[in-house]
């Protein structure tokens, strides 16, 4: 039985992902329409429309395995609970994926480097990211197909109760399969979780050469070199930080160790739940065009009251 802390952390977990859904729905907008107008698909758009579409399908999954767990029974998840964590194994695989190739995306055009190999990813990134974007569909959807096995009976879904392994020959089976789905789920997300660090310290990197050579220039303040570093390195390291902190709470679920409906395990929930949404608002806080939609919704929402009010 769910206590009223459960219930409202799970809530929370709720609003965070309808939150989520409105701010990847406004990325998603404004990188299709800006696709549309300038009739190609820039690296950048290719990246938001991917990034924000899987975002917006993983947190409705989310809400929709959320308010099952609170409202329906325990016999929904013994017929259902391999769909329901296939599919969100493979939608969460490819928003960490694209999440990385936004930092990669930020790291090749803004750090200046001068490497060979490194002038050679500026230079064809535009053709190189329809095949990253589709490598990260082909290679989350092989991860996420093992969860499909039914030997593999760790509840890997957000919510499903400790109390569905009821028998000892299905306790017999996570015990064996944990550390492997583990393994996998570590090897799976650690790639994506290595392209953000390098991506990162490269950044800083290039932000702290530039730094100098300004100094030893005199060039001052205001050059927009530095703005673009500082702008790529707060979206990268932001992304990060809610990259480390998912990947936390994602472990203490996939390993099972609290109970079903326990205040821990509805923080974790929590904490996940804010973690793409978080990055999502970092994303149209740092961009311009993001921001503009933004407070046209925010106005067309404001004017009926202003109407009725007059």
């Amino acid at each position: 039985m769910a206590t009223s802390f459960a219930i409202l952390f799970l809530s929370i977990a709720i609003i965070e992902s309808m939150a989520g859904i409105l701010g990847n729905g406004i990325i998603l907008v404004a990188s299709s329409s800006s696709c549309i107008r300038n009739k190609t698909w820039s690296p950048y758009d290719m990246i938001m429309i991917s990034l924000s579409l899987s975002r917006i399908i993983l947190q409705s999954w989310i809400i929709l395995d959320l308010f099952i767990t609170i409202f329906c029974e325990q016999s929904y998840y013994e017929g259902n609970t391999v769909v329901i964590k296939t599919v969100y194994m493979f939608l969460d695989y490819c928003s960490l994926w694209f999440g990385a190739w936004l930092s990669v995306f930020y790291c090749i055009k803004v750090a200046s480097f001068t490497q060979s190999f490194f002038i050679w990813l500026k230079q064809r990134i535009a053709r190189l990211m329809p095949w990253m974007v589709l490598t990260s569909w082909l290679y989350s959807f092989a991860t996420a197909i093992p969860f499909a096995w039914d030997d593999y009976s760790v509840p890997i879904n957000f919510t499903a109760p400790l109390s569905m392994a009821n028998s000892s020959a299905m306790r017999t089976t996570k015990k064996d399969s944990l550390g492997l789905l583990i393994l996998l789920c570590n090897a799976a997300v650690s790639l994506p979780l290595i392209l953000s660090v390098v991506s990162s310290v490269l950044l800083i990197w290039s932000l702290w050469v530039h730094s100098r050579q300004m100094q030893n220039n005199a060039s001052g303040f205001g050059d927009p070199s530095l703005e673009a570093h500082v702008k790529a390195i707060k979206s990268v390291c932001s992304l990060l930080i809610f990259y480390i902190t998912y990947f936390i709470s994602f472990i203490f679920l996939l390993c099972n160790i609290f109970s079903h409906f326990s205040i821990e395990k509805c923080i974790c929930i929590a904490v996940m739940a804010a973690c793409p949404s978080g990055h999502s608002m970092v994303l149209i806080w740092s961009n311009p065009k993001f921001q503009e939609l933004a407070s046209r919704l925010w106005q067309y929402t404001n004017c009926p009251a202003r109407t009725r009010s007059m």
